[in-house]
C-alpha cells in the first residue's frame, strides 16, 4: 500500500471551541484537501467544519432522554451511528480525539460489525481525558481498557504521552504526534480590528484565547497583568470559547476592568490575531496549547507557564518567555519586556513563525497521521 493511496477516515471529536475539535476539524480539512474522504460523527457539526468540502461529511448522532434513564445516554447511540457509517461508506479508519467517550464507542462499534469489515481505531488523546478524567477510579478502568483495545494511540505531546503512562502503566505503544495549525483568511486589516476593539494608537494588544475552563487559571493571568507597569498602556483581549463573567469581580478589585476586553464564540480569530502584539497563556496544566500556537504561527511571541506540553512548543528566549506555574510576578515582567523592548518582540515573533511553520503545520504533521494509517491497514491485511 503506498503514501498516494486514499482512504475513508471517520473522525470523532467534540464539537464545542477547544483544541482537540480544532485539531480533529483541521486534520479533516486537510485529509481532504489530500484527496480523502472524510466523516464526522458527533452530537453536533464541529465548530470549524466547513462541511461544504465535496469530500467531508457530517453525521449526526441523535441522543434520547428515556424515562429510564436519569441521564441521556451519549455512548450506545455514539457507537450505532459509528457502526453504521463505517458500513454504509466503507470506512477503514476511525479516529476519535479523546478516549472519554470516543475510544469506548469505537471499540464498541468495532465489535458490532463483521470481521471483514472492521475498521482500525486510532485513538487520539487530549489530556482531560488520562490526566483528570482517567485518574478517578470511577472512569480509569474503562478508559484503560479503551486504550489498551485501540490499534493505535497517540498523544499531542510527550508531555501527555508520559502522564499518560503514570496513570495506566503499559498501555501499549504511544506515538507522539503534535497539534498543527493551518492559518485562516484575514478579513479585516490590523487597524480595523484594533478600532472596534477600542485599542487606541500606542496602546499594547495582548491576545488571550482559550475556553475559559478552570485549568487555564484566569486568575493568575488578572494577577499578572494587573502587575505589568505598563498595564495602563496595554490592553488584554480575550477570544473566550465560554463566558467571562464569573471573572468580571476579580478583575473589577484589581483595577484592570477597562483594560480588558472580552469577545465569546469568534470563528475567523485571525483578524484578532493580526492584529495582537504578544500572546499571554496561565494555565496550570496544558498537554499541547494551541491558542499558542496559534499565536506563534502569526508571528507573536508568547509569555506562558512552563506546564505540561508547552515547553515543547515554545523556545524559552527564542520564541517566547517560559516561567514557573503560579509567578505572576515574572509573567508580569515578561508582558512589560514586550512592551520595552519592540525590535526584541519582534524578532521573538519572526522566530515563534519560524518554529510553527517548522515543526507545527499542516504539511509536517498530517503526514504522520497518514502513515500511521497506512501501517495499521498493511498490517490488517
Amino acid at each position: 500500500m503506498s503514501s498516494l493511496s486514499k482512504y475513508k477516515i471517520a473522525i470523532t471529536c467534540y464539537p464545542t471551541v477547544g483544541g482537540s475539535g480544532i485539531l480533529a476539524s483541521a486534520l479533516g480539512h486537510d485529509l481532504a484537501r489530500r484527496g480523502h474522504e472524510v466523516h464526522f460523527i458527533s452530537y453536533e457539526s464541529p465548530f470549524r467544519l466547513n462541511s461544504d468540502d465535496p469530500k467531508i461529511f457530517f453525521h449526526p448522532v441523535r441522543v434520547n432522554s428515556y424515562s429510564l434513564f436519569k441521564y441521556p445516554d451519549y455512548t450506545l447511540p455514539l457507537s450505532v451511528k459509528m457502526a453504521e457509517v463505517v458500513q454504509s461508506f466503507n470506512v477503514r479508519v476511525l479516529h476519535v480525539h479523546y478516549a472519554v467517550p470516543h475510544a469506548t464507542a469505537a471499540i464498541l462499534a468495532r465489535a458490532m460489525l463483521p470481521s471483514e469489515i472492521q475498521p482500525v481505531v486510532v485513538t487520539t488523546l487530549h489530556g482531560t481525558d488520562t490526566n483528570l478524567i482517567g485518574r478517578d477510579p470511577a472512569y480509569r478502568p474503562a478508559i484503560g481498557h479503551a486504550l489498551r483495545r485501540s490499534d493505535a494511540l497517540t498523544a499531542v505531546s510527550s508531555s501527555l504521552r508520559q502522564q499518560t503512562l503514570d496513570t495506566f502503566g503499559e498501555c501499549g505503544d504511544i506515538e507522539v504526534i503534535p497539534n498543527f495549525y493551518v492559518p485562516g483568511t484575514i478579513t479585516r486589516d490590523r487597524p480595523s480590528v484594533r478600532a472596534e476593539l477600542g485599542i487606541e494608537d500606542g496602546e499594547f494588544l495582548l491576545l488571550h484565547m482559550s475556553n475559559l475552563r478552570p485549568v487555564k487559571r484566569i486568575d493568575l493571568l488578572l494577577e499578572a497583568f494587573a502587575a505589568a507597569k505598563h498595564r495602563n498602556r496595554m490592553r488584554l483581549v480575550f477570544l473566550a470559547g465560554d463566558t467571562f463573567e464569573t471573572h468580571r469581580e476579580k478583575a473589577a478589585k484589581l483595577g484592570i476592568l477597562d483594560r480588558i476586553v472580552v469577545r465569546e464564540d469568534v470563528l475567523n480569530v485571525e483578524n484578532y490575531l493580526n492584529a495582537a502584539d504578544a500572546g499571554v497563556y496561565s494555565s496550570e496544566s496544558e498537554s499541547f496549547g494551541l491558542g499558542i500556537l496559534e499565536s506563534m504561527a502569526w508571528g507573536k511571541p508568547v509569555a506562558a507557564f512552563a506546564v505540561g506540553g508547552i515547553p515543547e512548543v515554545v523556545e524559552h528566549g527564542k520564541s517566547g518567555f517560559l516561567h514557573p506555574f503560579g509567578d505572576c510576578q515574572a509573567l508580569a515582567s515578561s508582558l512589560d519586556r514586550f512592551y520595552e523592548h519592540p525590535e526584541e518582540r519582534d524578532r521573538m515573533g519572526a522566530a515563534a513563525a519560524q518554529r510553527a511553520r517548522e515543526r507545527f503545520s499542516a504539511d509536517a504533521v498530517t503526514p504522520l497521521y497518514i502513515q500511521l494509517y497506512e501501517r495499521l491497514l498493511e498490517n490488517r491485511s
